[in-house]
């Protein structure tokens, strides 16, 4: 017996093992949505909501006491004509990131670019060496006894032994000097989880590849990096991108441990601390709303925008 399908000709064997293939895939795809869905509620939950709930809020005047009163753009208005606190975070912010974001994501493809080069267990060693720092909750008290405004301070007493300096620079205190220090800590601080997806982008590179690149014609290793490594991962480069992106423009537990909270004519405030003083210490949700989905569009068009840059780098259509 056979079955007519188009052109061709099926028979039932063949008809019964294609509809009993199509049903374990739609099988298949229905476990796998159940298998996700704690995660998509989850995610709904404490992601999604509250985005939405910020975006609301940012057009209202909400002290978490009463019901929100709506305000239209008045929050936002207020954001650039009335809050020059806000302004000066702005300016940090953005001085911030362009600076600690490219520095900070280059570093961290270099650093796992040649880690990635020795041998396992001084691979793996190093490693763990460079990403200690990110999980270390007390480092801040290093940094505080390298950059200490008296005598003690580690910086202030080598100049003063070597004669550059009469009396102590205060670096965590003086406007000059505080943001270019909150800087290096975060630089230094920087190989973190953008860092492990480069190790791992660098270790799936499918070695084939080099090979046939140098019967193509690949010389270098600087040839091999731009024609067959970054090319090989697109994925991991934009992850590490996501996370330098979000790591740059909400900083804010660096500036608190070292320059304080407030910090001296707000010189390390940045549009996170900002957030929390207007939101938890004056309890006005609604502008601390507004300020938040500003800062959220701000990350999704440099997000965007780095996407594409690193989608014509490696050739990702």
């Amino acid at each position: 017996m056979h079955y007519r399908r188009g052109k061709g000709i099926e028979t039932m064997h063949q008809a019964a093992y294609k509809y009993a293939l199509s049903k374990g895939k739609r099988r298949d795809t229905r476990d796998a949505y159940l298998m996700l869905l704690p995660f998509l509620l989850l995610f709904s939950f404490f992601i999604v909501l509250p985005i939405l709930s910020s975006i609301f809020l940012g057009f209202t005047y909400f002290d978490m006491i009463q019901m929100p009163q709506f305000l239209g753009v008045k929050n936002y208005v207020r954001m650039f004509l009335d809050d020059d606190v806000f302004l000066k975070a702005l300016s940090n912010t953005v001085v911030f990131a362009v600076i600690t974001g490219p520095i900070g994501y280059m570093s961290c493809f270099i650093f796992a670019w040649l880690i990635n080069e020795l041998p396992p267990r001084v691979r793996s060693v190093l490693t763990f060496i460079f990403y200690v720092p990110t999980i270390s909750g007390s480092i801040y008290i290093m940094w505080t006894y390298i950059f200490s405004g008296d005598s003690y301070g580690l910086i202030n007493g080598v100049l003063r032994n070597l004669g550059l300096i009469n009396k102590p620079i205060q670096f965590l205190t003086d406007p000059k000097y505080v943001l270019s220090v909150i800087m290096l800590v975060q630089i230094w601080m920087s190989l973190g989880t953008a860092f492990l997806s480069f190790i791992a982008g660098l270790q799936n590179v499918d070695k084939q590849l080099y090979e046939a690149g140098a019967i193509d014609g690949i010389r270098n290793r600087w040839q091999e990096l731009f024609y067959i490594t970054l090319p090989s991962m697109g994925p991991q480069l934009q992850f590490g991108a996501v996370m330098q992106i979000g790591a740059s423009f909400s900083v804010s537990q660096i500036a608190i441990a070292l320059a304080g909270f407030p910090s001296t004519d707000n010189a390390a405030t940045t549009i996170v601390t900002h957030i929390m003083d207007v939101g938890n210490l004056r309890y006005e949700m609604g502008y601390a709303s507004a300020i938040s989905v500003f800062l959220f569009a701000i990350m999704l068009f440099t997000n965007f925008l780095l996407r594409n840059i690193l989608r014509a780098v490696t050739k990702d259509d």
